[in-house]
């Protein structure tokens, strides 16, 4: 069961999660790999009590069939799945690479994270019925 407040889902996680994101970029800046945020994210969380799993394994069926495996940049209390991104410009394909994700799970919520020249993040939702 999913928690809900204020008509948004993991609505004070994502708050927390964010917050962290700014934490991290107010200190860090740009220029770091995507290694580097996650880290810091990572300890950032941690330390208030969140669990998070960095590289996590998913698995993509195909008409009910095992057919390849993705790795998910982050994992935050089994619940949010975050994609970091460091580059100068954000990918296009970066908000369709967390879709995907969320597709291929039984996951809802997506962050992408931008720690590009200007800090940035999106919040995806999919209503996953799998």
């Amino acid at each position: 069961m999913t928690k809900r407040v204020d008509g948004f889902l993991h609505e004070e996680l994502t708050h927390d999660i964010i917050g962290a994101f700014y934490e991290v970029y107010n200190e860090l800046g740009y220029g770091f790999l995507e290694s580097v945020y996650a880290a810091a994210l990572a300890d950032i969380l941690g330390s208030r009590g969140h669990t998070v799993s960095r590289e996590v394994a998913i698995c993509v069926h195909f008409r009910g069939r095992e057919i390849a495996w993705q790795r998910l940049d982050m994992l935050v209390d089994k619940a949010v799945v975050l994609e970091i991104k460091s580059t100068h410009e954000l990918p296009k394909t970066a908000p369709r690479q967390l879709f995907n994700y969320l597709k291929a799970t039984r996951l809802e919520v997506g962050l992408l994270f931008h720690f590009g020249p200007e800090p940035k993040f999106f919040r995806l939702v999919s209503s996953n019925k799998r």
